[in-house]
């Protein structure tokens, strides 16, 4: 955990002008469970691509000063899209795995140690603005940051490998992690660095800080922040956005 003299500094900084907002957006993956020759992130919901429906929220945010897009090697998509021609939005290459990525985007940010980093799925794209701007709210001032997550509500059963069931989970005690996730610059980076310089299998950025020791803060998230894995996945997301496209206006 933090020492009494870091915990000390974050609070005093946290109440700086100078602290500053960025987002990185892991996109380097082939989304191979959606069986589509076109990585997920460039479908389109409603004539956008998801991705962009994922950046436009963040763009509507004031206070967020750059978002750097981890895309795949090669990569000649996004540069076609109306996003990559905003000031704000940056570019840099993805890793092999998510945890690389996130660190390659991290390392291209001037960002400073006790900023804030939000990391967000690109594939994400139904996150609202009241959502984010609560995680924001509830985490500034806290020493580490946090992720969003939503109750589990149905029954768990923990099987085993020939799908017996073995046991039923608590499910009081469980929560199933969303993006964005939100977490200082120099912590992120530092735990990202060590669990790849460690082979540890990193699924989100709440897991590197999980093993660096700290305990990361549980934002109610919303059911409706859906993260687009298979067609069904797509299918909803189309509805869930129908709304907000017909009445949004597109960010420049």
């Amino acid at each position: 955990m933090l020492s009494t003299n870091n915990s000390m500094l974050f609070s005093m900084l946290s109440n700086s002008s100078d602290v500053k907002l960025w987002v990185v957006l892991p996109a380097a993956g082939s989304g191979s469970r959606m069986k589509n020759t076109v990585p997920k992130q460039y479908l389109k919901i409603n004539g956008t691509a998801i991705i962009e429906h994922t950046i436009n929220v963040f763009l509507g945010n004031h206070e967020v000063q750059a978002i750097m897009v981890c895309v795949p090697p090669g990569d000649q998509r996004f540069s076609e899209t109306k996003s990559s021609k905003n000031a704000r939005v940056l570019t840099t290459q993805g890793g092999v795995s998510r945890a690389q990525s996130v660190l390659n985007g991290l390392n291209e940010l001037d960002a400073a140690e006790h900023d804030w980093v939000l990391v967000h799925d690109a594939a994400r794209p139904c996150l609202s603005a009241e959502l984010l701007n609560h995680l924001i709210d509830t985490l500034r001032y806290d020493d580490v940051g946090g992720i969003l997550a939503i109750a589990v509500r149905d029954t768990l059963k923990q099987a085993s490998q020939d799908k017996r069931i073995e046991s039923t989970l608590d499910r009081s005690t469980i929560w199933q992690a969303q993006t964005p996730q939100m977490f200082r610059y120099g912590l992120l980076k530092t735990a990202l660095v060590k669990a790849i310089d460690q082979g540890l299998d990193i699924t989100d950025e709440a897991s590197s800080l999980e093993l660096s020791g700290y305990a990361p803060a549980i934002v109610e998230g919303d059911s409706r922040n859906i993260k687009v894995t298979t067609a069904e996945d797509l299918d909803l997301a189309e509805f869930l956005l129908r709304p907000k496209q017909a009445s949004a206006k597109q960010v420049q």
